[in-house]
């Protein structure tokens, strides 16, 4: 797993809503861990914890499912990739899939939702897209 880290965690909690799994564990990291709050506060994942100490951290992440067994990410896009970074203007922010997905930003006010973005009126590096 070398490379693009976010990409890496976005795409194991698709695959592992997609095999039915309740729970993913990624190695840790801070971007990972607010990336994580931000999809727990919209609704896409049900908790986010952190496990271990030093080198062993681990982001155990509880993933979410409808009453139907529906999982709750659909699919994911990442727009800024390390080739070519993406940055948006709170002007330019869009409503994905007519406000049933969101977009996650890395700002200087941290890392947010498009929702959050736009009430605050701050833009940034649109990192991915979820519905």
């Amino acid at each position: 797993m070398v490379g693009d880290t976010i990409s890496n965690f976005i795409i194991s909690l698709k695959n592992a809503q997609k095999a039915k799994h309740a729970q993913v564990s990624i190695s840790y990291s801070k971007l990972k861990h607010a990336i994580a709050d931000v999809l727990k506060k919209e609704g896409f994942i049900s908790d986010v914890e952190k496990t271990g100490k030093d080198i062993s951290k681990k982001l155990v992440v509880t993933l979410k499912y409808e009453q139907d067994g529906t999982p709750a990410i659909t699919d994911v896009k990442r727009n800024s990739k390390q080739s070519k970074r993406m940055y948006v203007g709170y002007k330019d922010i869009k409503n994905v899939r007519n406000g049933y997905g969101i977009s996650v930003l890395s700002t200087p006010q941290g890392v947010i939702s498009n929702k959050q973005a736009t009430k605050q009126k701050v833009g940034g590096e649109l990192l991915f897209t979820m519905w």
